[in-house]
């Protein structure tokens, strides 16, 4: 092997993993995403925080497909989007995402519910899947509940078994999309701390959220987003004691003050 094809693997094993150029989208006459540039490295976490309405949430579903997009690009790990049928399956595998509504199946156990993708998307071999969502069901700290069904499950817990069952696919970049709003107050903190250890562990992560600690924390870069913009982005010390934009710091007053 040449030292330049090492180099250039070393860059493909580090590099970009998802890359937004000028990406536009529309809802009717409201344009949501307005030339959207955005670059997140493997292994980065980025938190993307911003008023209601800011195009946010729809940044986050045009990255797996949930939204198309009218005009730009999105790629993952070097590939682009792909539009529909296996290979938007497979992206989907890779990108894992985490709603506000927890969205597990409510007829199938904790356990089926992150033991089926693998079995059906990663056609993973039934016994071994199941090994792997009982080990991600205990690192997420609800290893204990993996008989039962959703329902009988708190917020807190059903949102921590979505995100194993996001896991067991072993996703090149996790998506979550205001993952703590339709939680009750004291179950925020344990969703936030798997979160927490999963960007310790390395996982690259885009965060949607009104959580600001876990913005300081956790992010490596806040993005901050307003009328389908970024406004700007910086590190979380940046941003958060020296914000550059009025709208940030407009948006900051408001919400650090109460």
């Amino acid at each position: 092997m040449t030292e330049v094809s090492v180099a250039k693997e070393e860059v493909a094993a580090t590099g970009d993993l998802v890359v937004l150029k000028s990406v536009n989208k529309h809802f009717g006459a409201l344009h949501v995403l307005q030339d959207i540039d955005l670059t997140i490295a493997r292994g980065e976490v980025v938190v993307v925080i911003g008023p209601s309405g800011s195009g946010k949430s729809t940044l986050c579903r045009t990255i797996n497909r949930l939204e198309t997009i009218d005009s730009g690009s999105i790629t993952i790990d070097g590939k682009p989007l792909p539009h529909e049928g296996k290979e938007l399956a497979r992206l989907r595998a890779d990108v894992g995402m985490v709603f506000q509504s927890f969205n597990l199946f409510a007829h199938k156990t904790v356990l089926e519910n992150v033991t089926l993708g693998q079995v059906k998307v990663r056609k993973k071999d039934k016994k071994a899947a199941e090994e792997r969502a009982r080990a991600l069901l205990d690192r997420v700290g609800v290893g204990a509940q993996a008989e039962k069904y959703p329902a009988q499950l708190s917020g807190g817990q059903q949102q921590r078994v979505a995100i194993a069952r996001a896991l067991a696919m072993e996703p090149k970049v996790m998506l979550f999309d205001e993952p703590t709003s339709a939680l009750d107050p004291e179950m925020i903190n344990e969703v936030l701390e798997v979160m927490q250890q999963l960007a310790r562990d390395g996982m690259t992560m885009i965060v949607v959220t009104h959580e600001m600690g876990f913005a300081r924390s956790a992010a490596n870069r806040v993005v901050f987003m307003a009328d389908g913009r970024v406004v700007e982005q910086a590190s979380p010390d940046q941003f958060f004691s020296n914000p550059r934009s009025d709208r940030a710091k407009d948006f900051l007053s408001k919400i650090l003050h109460h």
